[in-house]
């Protein structure tokens, strides 16, 4: 196989069985057999950085996520939230994060403040040009 960038499915199918091959093997880091794996490695790497995104979750699930992965229950959460109500409020989504609550979801769960500072997405309406201007005559009529 020639190393060279993936860019299909078959070149990353082709690099990961050469990455199993040589992984048996268990080549020294330095010899040459050890240096083909890393670059399969990493070329496999960038592509699959690319292929396969995945979406980040909501904040209340990453929270409800690392309170189950470290068998944690609300009131657990409680102190780092503030209190029993305010946790209650959060993980129900009827409150929303403060950036006190992020700093300590980060310093005492471990969990990525990136996650924790998105603001759930926003509800538009677009109206159309009658329906706008009726609006506004209704506003305009019992103002």
């Amino acid at each position: 196989m020639v190393v060279r960038i993936i860019k299909t499915k078959a070149q990353h199918k082709a690099a990961l069985a050469e990455i199993a091959r040589l992984t048996r093997l268990d080549p020294a880091r330095e010899s040459r057999e050890g240096l083909r794996l890393e670059l399969l490695a990493k070329l496999v790497q960038d592509y699959e950085a690319v292929k396969f995104v995945f979406a980040k979750p909501d904040p209340i699930d990453a929270i409800l996520f690392r309170m189950e992965e470290r068998g944690l229950r609300q009131k657990d959460v409680a102190r780092v939230l503030g209190g029993k109500n305010r946790a209650s409020e959060v993980l129900s989504r009827k409150r929303p994060l403060t950036l006190p609550m992020i700093r300590a979801l980060h310093e005492k769960l471990d969990i990525p403040p990136a996650l924790l500072i998105r603001e759930a997405p926003a509800e538009y309406q677009v109206l159309r040009k009658r329906d706008a201007r009726a609006a506004r005559g209704a506003k305009t009529k019992s103002g």
